[in-house]
């Protein structure tokens, strides 16, 4: 997110951010004399931050209000510029509320389902607010994750009250103007609460938008004994939704097909827009000392124009390897100093101490594992055959080490266990000066593992990565990718740049998986990664890899930077948005009031709709290139050519009743029957060999919003 708002900023895009300020913020990380992850909070002082007061039109302090079940909750909003982007925060801690009510914004996991409820409702509802008592009211809302899904109800009362329309205008409205991006590629990723525990939230809210809180609440319900799911809340009130990478959106719509049932899978309307990171705040200062001087002094403006990132390849090697080896050497100086302070915290032994001193070689192959340590991701897979891996580690002519970190959640035991699993395999005597695991991850200590590897190891569970961010900023730093074919590496791999471990399989045995995969990782860094990095065939610098190291840099810095990222969001999602919003509110809200005829008509008159199974002109067999016309008979009812789409849905067939690939064909109308009755008809191609098969199908006209409608979708 953070890097999302430089991005705006660097690109002039009219975006302000909207969060929480948490006192205590994301807990900071030390480890007991077993190696077991220990939490602790310690509260930021505030007047150490770039923070202000946010004020209204007025220049009075903004202070916004919720009403839930403890009586009036206020926050107080404080503002951080992000560049030219402003950051809205929300604070509870403030003199008008009771204790309970100030811990609200108190720390990131808030600890039960009741607290974690209402930062989701200060979030998106007084978010909202917020930006309405400073006097700005966007024409575009993203929902950055199901988090702050309330926003949409407040909207739809913001729109009304606005721009004096009813709901059911608001309703046409608000979607349409609305982005939603998921994050979270499994469905106990996504918060649900009990909704007697919302009901209190939303009864006001009810009341404004005119309706039922029951009504309200089946926005965000998929059926009438389930709990209030977030993700369904923002979604069924987002016309743009989006995963994080390319697999991630295929993820998402396998996960949440059954929205849209009668829907073929790949036409569920969740896109994905790949995440990317701002370049020039993770490139490191000898990379970007080299940058300036081969690229240009504004090379981090101009990422996507070819000319400026493939003069890379004029870098000389031996420039690019003196500039990584001193961010790898800055890197080991790092460790060395937080081992250091992490041994002293826990009263070490002095010989212990200067141990630390000299842990790590700043001449050797560095291997760096960074990242949440969920259980999917897998952090011990290296660890499957130890004694190998300390063989790799220990070699007299082709030495590597290790170094790890990362948080695992508070309450997640099994994550807990893996960090335990490393620190104790570090404690070796024989590697425990080339391995090591160092304590409270944070964006200090990333910077310099992004900058300072040489190898990424990423091993999560496919599909569960939604897209790792960290291995683009790695790579725009010549360090090599080692990665499972998973979320953005899908996209960025290629075998000169890096390296997968298998092929995009997924198993139903983890264990099975766990052990080949293990056993590939082994193999890859045996055959390919050590040998590639030290060949030294030409003097002192291994060639193959630094060619490898440009073309590493040339793909992230190109395709998988932030600037890329919000150039999408901008052209396929927040400029139509927008457009959307002006004419839909035009003429006092002229075109809002026609869609929501429309929908009401469709939605009365669908259930007469039927279409045949569509007749052949002629009957095989064809070659490859014949034409064939096919015909059906659809009964429209009521309803009018005009009013829809017939389509013939066909392609090759992979088993009975189901397509290897799909392709959709519009058919037209050539007789009028009478009664409602049409006769369409469309001709297509066989293109490729092999049996096919075809369906014709009818759906709504429209934009996406009326297409997608659950339900109005008819088979022959």
């Amino acid at each position: 997110a953070g890097d999302h708002l430089k991005a705006a900023s660097d690109m002039g895009v009219p975006l302000v951010g909207v969060g929480l300020l948490f006192h205590h913020g994301y807990f900071h990380q030390f480890l007991d004399q077993t190696g077991w992850q220990q939490e602790a909070y310690p509260e930021t002082d505030l007047f150490t931050l770039p923070l202000r007061r946010a004020k209204d039109p007025s220049g009075k302090n903004v202070t916004i209000r919720v009403d839930g079940p403890d009586g009036p909750l206020y926050a107080a909003v404080w503002c951080i510029d992000v560049g030219r982007v402003p950051l809205y925060l929300l604070d509870t801690n403030v003199p008008e509320n009771p204790l309970p009510q100030r811990e609200i914004t108190d720390r990131l996991y808030a600890g039960e389902g009741k607290r974690r409820l209402a930062q989701e409702v200060l979030l998106g509802i007084g978010g909202l607010r917020a930006l309405a008592a400073m006097g700005l009211h966007p024409t575009v809302l993203h929902i950055n994750e199901g988090h702050c899904a309330f926003v949409v109800i407040e909207r739809l009362a913001q729109t009304m009250e606005r721009h004096k329309v009813d709901l059911t205008a608001a309703r046409e409205i608000v979607p349409r103007t609305t982005v939603f991006t998921t994050h979270t590629p499994v469905a106990a990723g996504y918060d649900e609460f009990p909704v007697d525990l919302a009901r209190p939230y939303l009864e006001p809210l009810a009341d404004r938008l005119q309706t039922t809180v029951d009504d309200v609440l089946s926005w965000g319900r998929i059926g009438t004994d389930s709990p209030l799911s977030m993700f369904v809340l923002g979604m069924r009130n987002a016309m743009y939704c989006n995963g994080v990478s390319e697999l991630h959106g295929a993820t998402a719509r396998r996960m949440w097909a059954h929205i849209w049932p009668g829907r073929p899978e790949d036409e569920v309307p969740i896109g994905h827009v790949t995440n990317g990171v701002h370049i020039a705040s993770w490139i490191s200062v000898d990379n970007a000392r080299l940058f300036e001087r081969y690229l240009g002094p504004d090379w981090y403006l101009h990422t996507s124009v070819p000319e400026t990132f493939n003069r890379i390849d004029q870098i000389y090697n031996e420039e690019l390897w003196r500039a990584h080896e001193m961010a790898r050497s800055r890197l080991i100086r790092t460790c060395r100093h937080l081992m250091v302070r992490q041994y002293s915290q826990r009263n070490a032994p002095k010989a212990t101490m200067q141990e630390a001193e000299s842990v790590l070689d700043q001449e050797i192959l560095t291997i760096g594992f960074a990242r949440r340590f969920a259980t999917y991701k897998r952090a011990t897979l290296l660890l499957q055959d130890p004694d190998r891996l300390e063989a790799l580690i220990t070699s007299q002519s082709r030495p590597v080490q290790l170094i790890f970190a990362g948080k695992a959640h508070p309450r997640d035991n099994e994550g807990k266990a893996l960090i335990q699993k490393i620190v104790q395999f570090a404690q070796r005597p024989s590697i425990r000066h080339r391995v090591v695991f160092i304590e409270d991850y944070d964006i200090h200590l990333a910077r310099h593992l992004v900058q300072g590897c040489d190898v990424w190891l990423n091993t999560p569970r496919r599909p569960y990565e939604a897209c790792g961010t960290s291995g683009m900023k790695a790579a725009a730093n010549g360090v090599l990718n080692l990665s499972v074919l998973d979320g953005w590496w899908c996209e960025g791999y290629r075998d000169d740049r890096g390296w997968r471990i298998g092929n995009g399989e997924q198993y139903e045995d983890l264990a099975y998986q766990d052990a080949v995969e293990g056993q590939a990782l082994y193999n890859i860094l045996e055959n390919d990664v050590v040998p590639t990095f030290y060949e030294r065939r030409n003097g002192d610098t291994p060639s193959r890899w630094i060619a490898m190291m440009k073309a590493s840099m040339k793909m992230a810095i190109s395709g998988f930077c932030a600037h890329r990222m919000m150039a999408d969001y901008d052209s396929s999602f927040y400029r139509p948005a927008d457009e959307n919003c002006r004419e839909l509110l035009a003429d006092g809200a002229k075109r809002a009031h026609e869609l929501y005829t429309l929908r009401e008509r469709l939605a009365k008159e669908w259930h007469a709709v039927t279409v045949a199974q569509p007749r052949r002109s002629a009957e095989g067999p064809f070659r490859v290139g014949d034409q064939l016309t096919l015909t059906t008979t659809v009964k429209l009812g009521n309803l009018k050519p005009e009013e829809v789409d017939v389509e013939l849905y066909y392609g090759v067939m992979k088993s009975l009743d189901v397509l290897k690939t799909s392709h959709v064909a519009p058919m037209r109308v050539i007789e009028d029957l009478g009664d409602g009755r049409y006769v369409y008809d469309c001709t297509i191609r066989s293109d490729t060999p092999g049996r096919y098969g075809f369906t014709a199908r009818v759906l709504p006209r429209g934009d996406a919003l009326i297409r997608f409608t659950p339900g109005l979708i008819t088979w022959s």
